[in-house]
Protein backbone atom coordinates (compact mmCIF):
# COMPACT_ATOMS: atom_id res chain seq x y z
CA UNK A 1 0.00 0.00 0.00
CA UNK A 2 2.66 2.29 1.35
CA UNK A 3 4.63 1.62 -2.41
CA UNK A 4 1.49 2.22 -4.37
CA UNK A 5 0.99 5.59 -2.45
CA UNK A 6 4.77 6.39 -2.91
CA UNK A 7 4.25 5.57 -6.96
CA UNK A 8 1.48 7.60 -7.50
CA UNK A 9 3.19 10.52 -5.62
CA UNK A 10 6.51 10.26 -7.97
CA UNK A 11 4.05 10.21 -10.80
CA UNK A 12 2.52 12.76 -10.16
CA UNK A 13 5.71 15.22 -9.41
CA UNK A 14 7.01 13.57 -12.81
CA UNK A 15 3.66 14.83 -14.20
CA UNK A 16 3.77 18.38 -12.61
CA UNK A 17 7.20 18.71 -13.51
CA UNK A 18 6.49 18.12 -17.87
CA UNK A 19 3.23 20.03 -17.26
CA UNK A 20 5.53 23.33 -15.97
CA UNK A 21 8.18 22.14 -18.59
CA UNK A 22 5.79 22.43 -21.72
CA UNK A 23 3.69 25.70 -20.28
CA UNK A 24 7.38 27.05 -19.50
CA UNK A 25 8.30 26.51 -23.56
CA UNK A 26 4.95 27.86 -24.45
CA UNK A 27 5.98 31.00 -22.15
CA UNK A 28 9.49 31.55 -23.36
CA UNK A 29 8.44 31.20 -27.17
CA UNK A 30 6.13 34.18 -26.73
CA UNK A 31 8.30 35.88 -24.52
CA UNK A 32 11.53 36.60 -25.64
CA UNK A 33 10.71 37.80 -29.02
CA UNK A 34 8.25 39.99 -27.37
CA UNK A 35 11.06 40.98 -24.80
CA UNK A 36 13.21 41.32 -28.12
CA UNK A 37 11.00 43.55 -29.59
CA UNK A 38 10.32 46.00 -26.38
CA UNK A 39 13.89 46.44 -26.32
CA UNK A 40 14.29 47.08 -29.44
CA UNK A 41 11.53 50.31 -29.32
CA UNK A 42 13.22 51.43 -25.67
CA UNK A 43 16.08 51.13 -27.29
CA UNK A 44 16.03 53.64 -30.27
CA UNK A 45 14.88 56.39 -27.80
CA UNK A 46 17.93 55.59 -26.03
CA UNK A 47 20.29 55.32 -28.96
CA UNK A 48 18.26 59.25 -30.47
CA UNK A 49 19.08 60.26 -26.85
CA UNK A 50 22.69 59.40 -27.06
CA UNK A 51 23.20 61.29 -30.30
CA UNK A 52 21.17 64.15 -29.45
CA UNK A 53 23.43 64.46 -26.72
CA UNK A 54 26.10 64.56 -29.50
CA UNK A 55 24.48 67.77 -31.02
CA UNK A 56 24.24 69.86 -28.15
CA UNK A 57 23.45 70.03 -24.29
CA UNK A 58 20.00 71.83 -25.33
CA UNK A 59 18.96 69.36 -27.65
CA UNK A 60 19.44 66.67 -25.44
CA UNK A 61 17.56 68.49 -22.11
CA UNK A 62 14.88 69.42 -24.63
CA UNK A 63 14.48 65.84 -26.40
CA UNK A 64 14.68 64.34 -22.71
CA UNK A 65 11.99 66.52 -21.73
CA UNK A 66 9.88 65.53 -24.92
CA UNK A 67 10.76 61.63 -24.35
CA UNK A 68 9.59 61.66 -20.73
CA UNK A 69 6.02 63.49 -21.12
CA UNK A 70 4.85 63.70 -24.44
CA UNK A 71 5.83 60.63 -26.04
CA UNK A 72 5.62 58.39 -22.65
CA UNK A 73 1.88 59.56 -22.68
CA UNK A 74 0.95 58.67 -26.29
CA UNK A 75 2.96 55.36 -26.58
CA UNK A 76 1.46 54.51 -23.32
CA UNK A 77 -1.90 55.37 -24.69
CA UNK A 78 -1.79 53.46 -28.12
CA UNK A 79 0.38 50.08 -26.31
CA UNK A 80 -2.85 50.43 -23.83
CA UNK A 81 -5.07 50.58 -26.27
CA UNK A 82 -3.73 47.71 -28.44
CA UNK A 83 -3.63 45.48 -25.35
CA UNK A 84 -7.27 45.26 -26.12
CA UNK A 85 -6.73 43.68 -29.16
CA UNK A 86 -4.92 41.18 -27.41
CA UNK A 87 -7.39 40.17 -25.20
CA UNK A 88 -9.84 39.69 -28.22
CA UNK A 89 -7.70 38.04 -30.90
CA UNK A 90 -6.04 35.73 -28.43
CA UNK A 91 -9.87 34.51 -26.96
CA UNK A 92 -10.89 34.55 -30.68
CA UNK A 93 -7.85 31.95 -31.66
CA UNK A 94 -8.01 29.91 -28.67
CA UNK A 95 -12.23 29.76 -29.37
CA UNK A 96 -10.84 28.43 -33.13
CA UNK A 97 -13.00 31.79 -34.84
CA UNK A 98 -9.58 32.15 -36.65
CA UNK A 99 -11.51 34.36 -39.36
CA UNK A 100 -12.84 36.87 -36.48
CA UNK A 101 -8.99 38.06 -35.58
CA UNK A 102 -8.38 40.27 -38.89
CA UNK A 103 -11.81 41.89 -38.08
CA UNK A 104 -10.49 42.95 -34.69
CA UNK A 105 -7.43 43.91 -36.17
CA UNK A 106 -8.89 46.11 -38.78
CA UNK A 107 -11.20 47.38 -36.37
CA UNK A 108 -8.06 48.19 -33.19
CA UNK A 109 -6.33 49.96 -36.45
CA UNK A 110 -9.28 52.28 -36.87
CA UNK A 111 -9.54 52.84 -33.08
CA UNK A 112 -5.85 53.62 -32.98
CA UNK A 113 -5.36 55.64 -36.17
CA UNK A 114 -8.37 58.20 -34.93
CA UNK A 115 -6.38 58.18 -31.22
CA UNK A 116 -3.44 59.01 -32.97
CA UNK A 117 -5.10 61.37 -34.56
CA UNK A 118 -6.97 63.01 -31.31
CA UNK A 119 -2.79 62.86 -30.04
CA UNK A 120 -1.57 65.39 -32.72
CA UNK A 121 -2.20 68.79 -30.69
CA UNK A 122 0.08 67.38 -27.93
CA UNK A 123 2.95 67.43 -30.74
CA UNK A 124 2.01 70.16 -32.68
CA UNK A 125 1.66 72.54 -29.92
CA UNK A 126 4.32 71.57 -27.63
CA UNK A 127 6.43 74.78 -27.24
CA UNK A 128 3.53 76.90 -25.15
CA UNK A 129 2.22 73.50 -23.66
CA UNK A 130 6.05 73.55 -21.50
CA UNK A 131 5.85 76.80 -21.17
CA UNK A 132 2.84 76.52 -19.43
CA UNK A 133 3.99 73.91 -17.64
CA UNK A 134 6.99 76.17 -16.41
CA UNK A 135 9.58 75.07 -18.58
CA UNK A 136 12.70 77.53 -19.71
CA UNK A 137 11.56 79.22 -22.83
CA UNK A 138 14.93 78.00 -24.66
CA UNK A 139 14.03 74.35 -23.55
CA UNK A 140 10.35 74.49 -24.82
CA UNK A 141 11.41 76.11 -27.95
CA UNK A 142 13.87 73.81 -29.01
CA UNK A 143 11.18 71.03 -27.62
CA UNK A 144 8.70 72.54 -30.61
CA UNK A 145 11.56 71.98 -33.06
CA UNK A 146 11.97 68.24 -32.22
CA UNK A 147 8.34 67.23 -31.50
CA UNK A 148 6.77 67.03 -34.54
CA UNK A 149 9.37 64.78 -35.70
CA UNK A 150 7.38 62.10 -33.44
CA UNK A 151 4.34 62.33 -35.33
CA UNK A 152 5.32 59.99 -38.24
CA UNK A 153 6.48 57.90 -35.22
CA UNK A 154 3.52 58.12 -33.41
CA UNK A 155 1.42 56.86 -36.87
CA UNK A 156 3.36 53.94 -37.33
CA UNK A 157 2.84 52.97 -33.53
CA UNK A 158 -1.04 53.06 -34.24
CA UNK A 159 -0.48 50.02 -37.10
CA UNK A 160 2.58 48.22 -35.92
CA UNK A 161 1.19 47.61 -32.14
CA UNK A 162 -1.91 45.87 -33.13
CA UNK A 163 -0.42 43.52 -35.68
CA UNK A 164 2.24 42.85 -32.77
CA UNK A 165 -0.85 41.59 -30.92
CA UNK A 166 -2.57 39.94 -33.74
CA UNK A 167 0.93 38.05 -34.41
CA UNK A 168 1.75 37.05 -30.99
CA UNK A 169 -2.21 36.04 -30.25
CA UNK A 170 -1.56 32.92 -32.90
CA UNK A 171 1.74 32.01 -31.44
CA UNK A 172 4.03 34.00 -34.97
CA UNK A 173 5.34 36.02 -32.78
CA UNK A 174 9.42 35.53 -33.94
CA UNK A 175 8.69 37.61 -37.19
CA UNK A 176 8.41 40.50 -34.40
CA UNK A 177 11.70 39.62 -32.43
CA UNK A 178 13.74 39.72 -35.59
CA UNK A 179 12.27 42.86 -37.36
CA UNK A 180 12.61 44.57 -34.41
CA UNK A 181 16.43 43.64 -34.10
CA UNK A 182 16.67 44.19 -37.34
CA UNK A 183 14.90 47.77 -37.50
CA UNK A 184 17.17 48.39 -34.02
CA UNK A 185 20.88 47.41 -35.88
CA UNK A 186 19.45 49.91 -38.88
CA UNK A 187 18.39 52.67 -36.46
CA UNK A 188 22.07 52.88 -35.12
CA UNK A 189 23.54 52.50 -38.20
CA UNK A 190 21.43 55.67 -39.66
CA UNK A 191 22.17 57.63 -36.95
CA UNK A 192 25.84 57.09 -37.18
CA UNK A 193 25.66 57.77 -40.69
CA UNK A 194 22.90 61.03 -40.38
CA UNK A 195 24.53 62.73 -37.41
CA UNK A 196 28.01 62.14 -36.98
CA UNK A 197 29.30 61.38 -41.07
CA UNK A 198 26.34 63.70 -42.93
CA UNK A 199 26.28 66.04 -39.77
CA UNK A 200 22.34 66.52 -40.28
CA UNK A 201 21.78 67.64 -36.96
CA UNK A 202 18.31 66.59 -35.48
CA UNK A 203 16.43 65.99 -38.79
CA UNK A 204 19.27 63.13 -38.96
CA UNK A 205 18.47 61.75 -35.85
CA UNK A 206 14.81 61.94 -35.98
CA UNK A 207 14.51 60.53 -39.87
CA UNK A 208 16.91 58.06 -38.41
CA UNK A 209 14.15 56.77 -36.22
CA UNK A 210 11.49 57.04 -38.40
CA UNK A 211 12.68 55.02 -40.90
CA UNK A 212 13.32 52.49 -38.93
CA UNK A 213 10.10 52.32 -36.63
CA UNK A 214 8.04 52.51 -40.18
CA UNK A 215 10.64 49.44 -41.81
CA UNK A 216 8.64 46.84 -38.99
CA UNK A 217 5.37 48.44 -39.79
CA UNK A 218 5.87 48.12 -43.45
CA UNK A 219 7.18 44.25 -42.80
CA UNK A 220 4.40 43.41 -40.85
CA UNK A 221 1.97 44.33 -43.36
CA UNK A 222 3.37 42.49 -46.00
CA UNK A 223 4.03 39.26 -43.65
CA UNK A 224 0.12 39.25 -42.95
CA UNK A 225 -1.43 40.63 -46.64
CA UNK A 226 0.83 38.08 -48.29
CA UNK A 227 -0.72 35.17 -47.35
CA UNK A 228 1.42 34.50 -44.21
CA UNK A 229 -1.56 34.51 -41.91
CA UNK A 230 -3.75 32.38 -44.47
CA UNK A 231 -6.58 31.41 -41.26
CA UNK A 232 -6.87 34.99 -39.98
CA UNK A 233 -6.47 37.25 -42.54
CA UNK A 234 -9.16 37.39 -44.85
CA UNK A 235 -8.72 40.58 -46.13
CA UNK A 236 -10.21 44.38 -46.00
CA UNK A 237 -13.96 43.57 -44.63
CA UNK A 238 -16.97 46.31 -43.69
CA UNK A 239 -17.59 43.93 -40.61
CA UNK A 240 -15.03 45.85 -38.40
CA UNK A 241 -16.81 48.57 -38.40
CA UNK A 242 -19.73 46.52 -36.52
CA UNK A 243 -20.50 46.93 -33.13
CA UNK A 244 -17.60 49.28 -32.84
CA UNK A 245 -18.71 50.75 -29.08
CA UNK A 246 -17.70 47.56 -27.10
CA UNK A 247 -14.85 47.89 -28.65
CA UNK A 248 -13.61 51.48 -27.63
CA UNK A 249 -14.58 51.33 -24.41
CA UNK A 250 -12.34 48.37 -24.09
CA UNK A 251 -9.63 50.04 -25.76
CA UNK A 252 -10.16 52.91 -23.56
CA UNK A 253 -9.87 51.40 -20.43
CA UNK A 254 -6.77 49.54 -21.76
CA UNK A 255 -5.39 52.76 -22.66
CA UNK A 256 -6.05 53.97 -19.38
CA UNK A 257 -4.77 51.22 -17.63
CA UNK A 258 -1.15 51.32 -19.62
CA UNK A 259 -0.68 55.00 -19.53
CA UNK A 260 -1.34 54.97 -15.70
CA UNK A 261 1.28 52.62 -15.12
CA UNK A 262 4.23 55.20 -17.51
CA UNK A 263 2.97 57.92 -15.84
CA UNK A 264 3.60 56.80 -12.35
CA UNK A 265 7.32 56.81 -12.11
CA UNK A 266 7.14 60.31 -14.58
CA UNK A 267 4.91 61.86 -11.98
CA UNK A 268 7.48 60.89 -9.31
CA UNK A 269 10.26 62.56 -10.64
CA UNK A 270 9.09 65.31 -11.88
CA UNK A 271 8.19 65.50 -7.77
CA UNK A 272 11.88 64.92 -7.26
CA UNK A 273 12.87 68.02 -9.68
CA UNK A 274 11.17 70.35 -7.07
CA UNK A 275 13.25 69.15 -3.85
CA UNK A 276 15.37 71.94 -2.89
CA UNK A 277 19.29 71.47 -3.09
CA UNK A 278 19.12 68.03 -4.12
CA UNK A 279 20.50 67.69 -7.43
CA UNK A 280 22.68 64.71 -6.71
CA UNK A 281 19.67 62.97 -5.69
CA UNK A 282 17.52 63.82 -8.63
CA UNK A 283 20.30 62.45 -10.60
CA UNK A 284 20.84 59.04 -8.71
CA UNK A 285 16.70 58.87 -8.49
CA UNK A 286 16.64 59.33 -12.56
CA UNK A 287 19.52 56.49 -12.64
CA UNK A 288 17.41 54.23 -11.14
CA UNK A 289 13.94 54.69 -12.70
CA UNK A 290 16.41 54.12 -15.82
CA UNK A 291 17.19 50.81 -14.71
CA UNK A 292 13.86 49.98 -13.58
CA UNK A 293 12.51 50.99 -16.84
CA UNK A 294 14.99 48.61 -18.66
CA UNK A 295 13.88 45.57 -16.11
CA UNK A 296 10.13 46.54 -16.45
CA UNK A 297 10.98 46.12 -20.25
CA UNK A 298 11.69 42.40 -20.04
CA UNK A 299 9.00 42.07 -18.04
CA UNK A 300 6.50 43.39 -20.69
CA UNK A 301 8.05 40.78 -22.63
CA UNK A 302 6.18 37.63 -19.83
CA UNK A 303 2.89 40.19 -19.74
CA UNK A 304 2.59 39.71 -23.28
CA UNK A 305 2.95 35.74 -22.26
CA UNK A 306 0.66 35.91 -19.52
CA UNK A 307 -1.78 37.78 -21.44
CA UNK A 308 -1.78 35.55 -24.74
CA UNK A 309 -1.54 32.48 -22.55
CA UNK A 310 -4.60 33.19 -20.38
CA UNK A 311 -7.18 34.48 -23.57
CA UNK A 312 -5.93 31.64 -25.31
CA UNK A 313 -7.24 29.16 -22.56
CA UNK A 314 -10.11 31.27 -22.06
CA UNK A 315 -11.17 30.97 -25.45
CA UNK A 316 -10.32 27.53 -25.21
CA UNK A 317 -13.19 27.04 -22.10
CA UNK A 318 -10.15 25.41 -20.00
CA UNK A 319 -10.20 27.46 -16.78
CA UNK A 320 -7.49 24.96 -15.22
CA UNK A 321 -5.01 25.84 -17.83
CA UNK A 322 -5.38 29.44 -17.62
CA UNK A 323 -4.84 29.43 -14.11
CA UNK A 324 -1.93 26.85 -14.78
CA UNK A 325 -0.25 29.39 -16.91
CA UNK A 326 -0.76 32.21 -14.39
CA UNK A 327 1.06 30.07 -11.82
CA UNK A 328 4.24 29.51 -14.03
CA UNK A 329 4.58 32.77 -15.31
CA UNK A 330 4.12 34.26 -11.79
CA UNK A 331 7.06 31.64 -10.96
CA UNK A 332 8.83 32.89 -13.14
CA UNK A 333 9.16 36.18 -13.07
CA UNK A 334 9.67 36.34 -8.83
CA UNK A 335 12.40 34.04 -9.72
CA UNK A 336 13.77 36.99 -12.01
CA UNK A 337 12.77 39.75 -9.87
CA UNK A 338 14.92 37.64 -6.88
CA UNK A 339 17.62 37.38 -9.14
CA UNK A 340 17.52 41.02 -10.52
CA UNK A 341 17.53 42.30 -6.63
CA UNK A 342 19.98 40.25 -5.71
CA UNK A 343 22.33 41.66 -8.88
CA UNK A 344 20.92 45.20 -7.80
CA UNK A 345 22.26 44.49 -4.12
CA UNK A 346 25.90 42.68 -4.49
CA UNK A 347 26.39 45.54 -7.78
CA UNK A 348 24.81 48.68 -6.04
CA UNK A 349 28.11 50.33 -5.52
CA UNK A 350 29.19 50.10 -9.15
CA UNK A 351 25.64 50.22 -11.20
CA UNK A 352 25.79 54.11 -11.42
CA UNK A 353 29.09 54.54 -12.99
CA UNK A 354 27.19 52.60 -16.38
CA UNK A 355 25.35 56.12 -16.49
CA UNK A 356 27.98 58.69 -14.64
CA UNK A 357 31.51 59.24 -13.82
CA UNK A 358 30.31 61.62 -11.27
CA UNK A 359 31.52 60.05 -7.72
CA UNK A 360 29.02 61.42 -5.84
CA UNK A 361 25.84 60.42 -8.50
CA UNK A 362 27.36 56.86 -7.87
CA UNK A 363 27.39 56.83 -4.62
CA UNK A 364 24.02 58.68 -3.74
CA UNK A 365 22.81 55.30 -6.08
CA UNK A 366 24.55 52.73 -3.80
CA UNK A 367 22.51 53.91 -0.91
CA UNK A 368 19.37 53.95 -3.02
CA UNK A 369 20.60 50.04 -3.87
CA UNK A 370 18.08 48.30 -1.23
CA UNK A 371 14.71 50.54 -2.53
CA UNK A 372 16.26 49.87 -6.61
CA UNK A 373 15.92 45.98 -5.55
CA UNK A 374 12.64 46.28 -3.65
CA UNK A 375 11.39 48.07 -6.78
CA UNK A 376 12.71 45.53 -9.31
CA UNK A 377 11.13 42.58 -7.58
CA UNK A 378 7.78 43.97 -7.17
CA UNK A 379 7.75 44.64 -11.00
CA UNK A 380 8.09 41.14 -11.86
CA UNK A 381 5.08 39.97 -9.74
CA UNK A 382 2.68 43.40 -10.27
CA UNK A 383 3.23 42.64 -14.22
CA UNK A 384 2.48 39.38 -14.51
CA UNK A 385 -1.00 39.96 -12.21
CA UNK A 386 -1.87 42.84 -14.94
CA UNK A 387 -1.32 40.12 -18.00
CA UNK A 388 -3.92 37.95 -16.54
CA UNK A 389 -6.37 41.00 -16.23
CA UNK A 390 -5.56 41.98 -20.03
CA UNK A 391 -5.71 38.14 -20.65
CA UNK A 392 -9.43 37.90 -18.88
CA UNK A 393 -10.74 41.31 -20.60
CA UNK A 394 -10.35 43.48 -17.34
CA UNK A 395 -8.09 46.45 -17.90
CA UNK A 396 -10.91 48.83 -17.06
CA UNK A 397 -10.85 47.17 -13.18
CA UNK A 398 -6.92 47.56 -13.21
CA UNK A 399 -6.95 51.13 -14.13
CA UNK A 400 -9.48 51.99 -11.06
CA UNK A 401 -6.81 49.66 -9.03
CA UNK A 402 -3.99 52.06 -10.34
CA UNK A 403 -5.86 55.16 -9.93
CA UNK A 404 -6.35 54.70 -6.26
CA UNK A 405 -3.36 52.56 -5.07
CA UNK A 406 -0.40 55.17 -7.22
CA UNK A 407 -2.30 58.63 -7.67
CA UNK A 408 -3.92 58.52 -4.59
CA UNK A 409 -1.95 56.82 -2.24
CA UNK A 410 1.69 56.36 -3.72
CA UNK A 411 2.22 59.60 -4.81
CA UNK A 412 0.62 61.88 -1.55
CA UNK A 413 2.53 59.53 0.64
CA UNK A 414 5.55 59.85 -1.44
CA UNK A 415 5.13 64.24 -1.32
CA UNK A 416 4.03 63.88 2.61
CA UNK A 417 7.49 61.95 3.12
CA UNK A 418 9.69 63.72 0.67
CA UNK A 419 8.69 67.11 1.38
CA UNK A 420 7.35 67.38 5.05
CA UNK A 421 9.15 64.80 6.47
CA UNK A 422 12.26 65.76 4.34
CA UNK A 423 13.24 62.54 3.60
CA UNK A 424 13.80 63.89 -0.01
CA UNK A 425 14.16 61.48 -3.08
CA UNK A 426 14.38 58.42 -0.58
CA UNK A 427 10.75 59.57 1.10
CA UNK A 428 9.66 59.89 -2.65
CA UNK A 429 10.73 56.33 -3.88
CA UNK A 430 8.95 54.70 -0.52
CA UNK A 431 5.99 56.38 -1.23
CA UNK A 432 6.18 54.82 -5.11
CA UNK A 433 7.20 51.58 -3.55
CA UNK A 434 4.01 51.54 -1.78
CA UNK A 435 1.56 52.24 -4.49
CA UNK A 436 2.99 49.36 -5.93
CA UNK A 437 3.28 47.29 -3.36
CA UNK A 438 -0.74 47.69 -2.85
CA UNK A 439 -1.51 47.27 -6.21
CA UNK A 440 0.30 44.15 -6.25
CA UNK A 441 -1.88 43.39 -3.50
CA UNK A 442 -5.18 44.11 -4.52
CA UNK A 443 -4.53 42.44 -7.86
CA UNK A 444 -2.89 39.41 -6.31
CA UNK A 445 -5.97 39.04 -3.91
CA UNK A 446 -8.41 39.51 -6.96
CA UNK A 447 -6.60 37.14 -9.02
CA UNK A 448 -6.44 34.59 -6.57
CA UNK A 449 -10.29 34.88 -5.93
CA UNK A 450 -11.90 34.56 -9.38
CA UNK A 451 -13.82 32.44 -10.51
CA UNK A 452 -11.86 31.50 -13.77
CA UNK A 453 -15.11 29.47 -14.84
CA UNK A 454 -17.22 32.70 -14.70
CA UNK A 455 -14.21 34.23 -17.08
CA UNK A 456 -14.15 31.39 -19.11
CA UNK A 457 -17.75 32.42 -19.61
CA UNK A 458 -17.99 35.81 -19.87
CA UNK A 459 -15.45 35.00 -22.90
CA UNK A 460 -17.72 33.24 -24.72
CA UNK A 461 -20.30 35.97 -24.36
CA UNK A 462 -17.78 38.30 -25.26
CA UNK A 463 -16.99 36.70 -28.67
CA UNK A 464 -20.70 35.89 -29.58
CA UNK A 465 -21.46 39.98 -28.49
CA UNK A 466 -18.72 40.87 -31.02
CA UNK A 467 -19.69 38.50 -33.69
CA UNK A 468 -23.23 38.76 -34.14
CA UNK A 469 -23.69 41.41 -36.06
CA UNK A 470 -21.23 40.26 -38.49
CA UNK A 471 -23.37 36.57 -38.68
CA UNK A 472 -26.34 39.57 -39.01
CA UNK A 473 -24.62 41.53 -41.77
CA UNK A 474 -23.53 38.19 -43.46
CA UNK A 475 -27.09 37.07 -43.41
CA UNK A 476 -28.60 40.00 -45.46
Amino acid sequence: MEESLLASETTDIRDLKGRVWVESKKIWNLAFPAMLSRVGQYGMFVVTQVFMGHIGELELAAYALIQTITVRFAYGILVGMSSANSTMCGQAFGAKQYHMLGIYLQRSWIINFTTATILLPVFIFTTPIFKLLGQEEDIASKAGDISPWFIPIIYSYAFMFNMQQFLQSQHKNLIIGWLSAASFALHVLLSWIFVTKLNLGIPGAMVAMIVASWLVTIALFLYIFCGWCPNTWKGLTLAALADFFPAVKLSLSSGVMICLELWYNAVLVLLAGYLKNATTEISAFSICINIIAWELTLCLGLVVACSVRVSNELGKGDAKAAIFSIKVNLTTTVLMGVLFSIICLVFGNRIGYIFTSDEQVAATVSSLSVLLAISVFLNSSQTILTGAAIGSGRQGMVAYINICSYYLIGVPVGALLGYIADLKVEGIWIGMILGVVIQTLVLGYITWKTDWNEQVDKASKRLDRFKRPLEESNGN
